[in-house]
This record gives structure tokens, sequence and C-alpha cells, in this order.
């Protein structure tokens, strides 16, 4: 029989792969790890500070921890985190890592290729994510070594390189690079296909051949998807690809989409919504202290405090709109200790500032809504109740140099039918990483109402790289069982 040619993907199309995941952020990383033959056992007589766990782990001493009962070892845990095995997981790799301490991951790593299950990473741009498009001086909201995957450490890795965390936080620029090295060092990058964007994902009737439509009969799958994509050619252009997959993972992460405000002029271009859009206009110095005009920032959450931090660093005036009252308790920087975050708190202070007065160059406008964009730099405000509504108040008319609009993003799950609303939790709202997840299995990550579709992060949502690695945990244990590899004890 002579071999189907390959295609764009380096795989022959109609064989159906066990797993495909979409998305090379941290979630697609870890779980990759995990079906690549990583295997983490419980080391011999681990001590852990929570009494009940400690008792469980002296049950499993030695064992792996893919062939457990999750459910059993993560119930009773409490912390940052509502993801129950997120939790687990945090607490086997740091026994006391909300304390500040630095106690020994009580998990150790073999590499067991075997016990390995043939899988495909498919990831619009290099590994890492969302992580490869961040302006890179930027710094973590997380503590560096809450960032780091497993069995690697991210403080050995800075130290290597002679860089430094800055308060225990790292620049993004570092995170974006140790993601590509932990690809490389840990040898994914057989089942990594970055340049890969997919277009639609849709499963087939069951009675479809194994092999797809166009095969030959056999017998039938309990699950099979179709994924549609495109793949950038070394030389230029994309060509098209298709494959099959019997589970397939979504980790696309939700920064794909920045939101919009829905007003009149958003399109026009000295509008933007993304950070990167600032560094690259300061970069360029189509922005800068000679502009004349103000940068109009809108929004109240970090990623509006880092466009304010970038802009009054890079010299240029600043006003600020948002929303909300300066006193709001629903403010993300109530929730941040002043000590870790000094320069978050500084934004908060400048908002909070009557009039910016003690911040030259920073103008806060609290409790103001955007109406409407025009041409030549023209933003119109009005004043709102402090209930943010849209109250009456007056209207300021102002000119600015350019606008940025943060105020948060959604995933881009276009590929899905009615992007994938039918397998949130609230199927008649869109999907939102914060507001309306996907409705998964909170020990399998496998959706509520479609068998064999898997997701993982901020669509699960898990939020932190630190928990969603519990996350990967819970799904590499249901398709390893799936396979056959592993049980439960």
């Amino acid at each position: 029989m002579i071999p189907r040619k390959k295609g764009p993907l380096g795989l022959r199309p109609q064989e159906p792969l066990p797993v495909v995941i979409i998305g090379n952020g941290p979630s697609g990383i870890c779980l990759s790890y995990f079906l690549s033959g990583y295997r983490p056992y419980v080391r011999e007589a681990a001590s852990h500070p929570n009494p009940i766990l400690h008792r469980k782990l002296l049950e499993i001493s030695g064992q792996c921890l893919l062939e457990q009962d999750l459910e059993y070892l993560s119930e009773g845990l409490d912390g940052r985190s509502p993801s129950p095995l997120g939790l687990l997981f945090d607490a086997l790799v740091r026994p006391d890592g909300d304390l500040g301490g630095s106690a020994e991951s009580l998990l150790s790593w073999r590499r067991e290729p075997e016990r390995g299950v043939a899988h495909l990473v498919l990831g619009k741009g290099p590994a890492g994510g969302a992580w490869q498009t961040m302006e890179g001086s930027m710094i973590t909201l997380s503590l560096g070594d809450w960032m780091e995957m497993p069995d690697l450490s991210f403080r050995d890795w800075m130290a290597k390189r002679g860089r430094q965390l800055r308060n225990n936080r790292a620049a993004t620029r570092d995170i974006a690079q140790y993601y590509q090295h932990y690809v490389e060092v840990k040898g994914l990058q057989q089942h990594f296909r970055c340049g890969a964007l997919v277009t639609s994902v849709r499963p087939l009737p069951p009675d479809t051949p194994p092999g797809g439509p166009s095969e030959e009969a056999g017998p039938p799958a309990s699950t099979l998807y179709e994924i549609r994509g495109e793949q950038e050619e070394p030389g230029g252009g994309r060509s098209p690809f298709r494959l099959y997959a019997r589970n397939v993972v979504l980790a696309t992460g939700a920064y794909d989409r920045p939101s919009r405000l829905g007003v009149e002029g958003e399109d026009l271009p000295f509008v933007r919504h993304t950070v990167g859009d600032l560094e690259g206009a300061l970069r360029a110095r189509a922005l800068g202290p000679a502009s004349g005009l103000p940068l109009l920032v809108v929004g109240a959450g970090l990623t509006a405090a880092d466009a304010v931090l970038l802009g009054r660093g890079a010299g240029v005036p600043v006003l600020h709109a948002f929303r909300r009252g300066t006193g709001d308790p629903a403010l993300v920087f109530h929730q941040l200790p002043a000590v870790m975050f000094p320069e978050y708190h500084k934004v908060h202070d400048m908002m909070r500032a009557p009039g910016g007065g003690a911040y030259p160059g920073y103008a806060g406008l609290p409790l103001h809504r955007v109406l409407r964009f025009a041409a030549g730099g023209r933003c119109f405000l009005r004043e709102v109740g402090g209930g943010g509504g849209g109250g009456g108040g007056k209207v300021r008319d102002v000119r600015v140099a350019m606008a940025m609009v943060l105020i948060g993003s959604n995933p881009d799950l276009s590929f899905l039918p009615d992007e994938g609303r039918g397998l949130a939790l609230d199927p008649g709202r869109p999907v939102s990483a914060k507001r309306n997840p996907l409705d998964t299995d909170p020990f399998t990550y496998e959706s509520a109402r479609q068998p064999g579709l898997y997701a993982l992060g901020p669509l699960a949502g898990d939020g932190f790289v630190r928990f969603l690695q519990g996350g990967a945990l819970g799904a590499a244990t249901s398709l390893l069982r799936k396979t056959g590899l592993t049980g439960t004890s």
C-alpha cells in the first residue's frame, strides 16, 4: 500500500490522533508535559503541613499521582482558587506557598515515555501563547515562582541567565523565554505546531469511520472531531490543513479578543485596545512628550494601570477615565497587598488624588464613561452617577493623541459553533473567563455538554498559572484512562 502524503502539519491527514490541544500557552504546555510520559510520584514519607492531606499522602507514598483518586485527595482543601485540583497540585508542589515559605515539592518526576499519549499542540504563535505577545518590560501580577512549569525552577533558570526577580516578580519577557525554553529542554517540540491557526472544530456523527469520512468503513468511533485550519509556511503564505482527533482540548486562554465599549468611532485609527499598541507607538515615537496632546486611558483594571505607568514613564501626559468611584471596593487595587504591588498602589493613589494635582501630568476622571469618539482625536465623555450607570452629567469634549480602551478581554472561540456559547455555564450569554466559563467537570475538565471536548485555563475559570496546572493534571488523568494507560488505584 502506498503511504498517503503528509499534510502541512507533517501528519497524514486521515489518521485520527488521540488528543489535539488547541493553544500553546501554559495550559497546553503543561498538559503536553503530562501526555509526553512525565509522571509525578508522591515522595516517600512526604510530610505536609495540612494534617488531613498529610494522612492521605501517607496512604499513597511512592505512588504515581496520575493513578490516584484526585477528588478524594483534594477534598477539604481551600485557598485562593475555586478549582479543587488547582489547590491540590499547588499544595503538593508548594506545601507552604501561601505562607511565603520555600518548602520542597512533595512530588518527584520520572520520564516514562511508554506511558505517553500521542498528541498535537496547535498554536497561532510561538510556544508560550499570549505571553509572547505582551509588552516585555511589564511585571507579572503573580510571584515569579508561581509562573513556573513542573520540574523546572523558574528562579534557578533566571539565576543562570544573570537575571533577577523584581520584588519577587518577573518581567513578561522572562516568562515568555522561560516557556519556550521549557518546551525545548523537556523535549516537547515534536508535539508542537506553531503558526497553526484553527478555523473550525466540529464533532462528526457517531457512525463516522475512525479514519474520517473519506476512509473505508470501520468500527464506529465513540467521539471523533474534525479540525481545520491554516499553517504558516516557512517561505510565507499559509496552507490549509485538516485532521481528526478522538479528544480535543481547548487551551486558548482569554486574551485574544479585547473588550470594546461599543460606541460610535471606536474603530478610528487613534483608538486602540491593547497595551502592545501603546508600547509600539512609544517605541516608534508616534507618541511622546512632544505630541502636545494627552494619552487617554479608559478602564480601572491592572491593564489600564499598566498603560498609565507606561505613558507617564515616557513623559506623556495621561488622562484617565473610569466608570467606578475611587473608593469602590470592587476595584482590583483593594485586593493587592501594597508591599508586593507598590506600582499599582501608586496608580490607585493617583486615581484618588483630587483633580490629580499631586501628580503633574496625570488627570483622573472617576465616574466617567465614553459617549463616542470622533475624527481629529476628539473624545466625548459624560460624568455618571455614583453607581456607574448612564445617568446625566456634564459632557466633556477633549482632544487626545491616542485613546487606549482597556476594559478587559474575551476568548476567541470563533472556530466553534456559535462561538462556544452552547458549552458555557449559561448558554444564553457569550463565553467569558470571569463571568461565564465553559461548563466542565471539576476533576476531569471534560465538557459537561460535549464528550471528548476538554477546556483548560481561563476557559474553565482558572485564571492564574499557579492553579491552572491542576486542570492539566485532571485532564491528563482522564485522557490516560481513556487510552488504558492508567487507572485509579
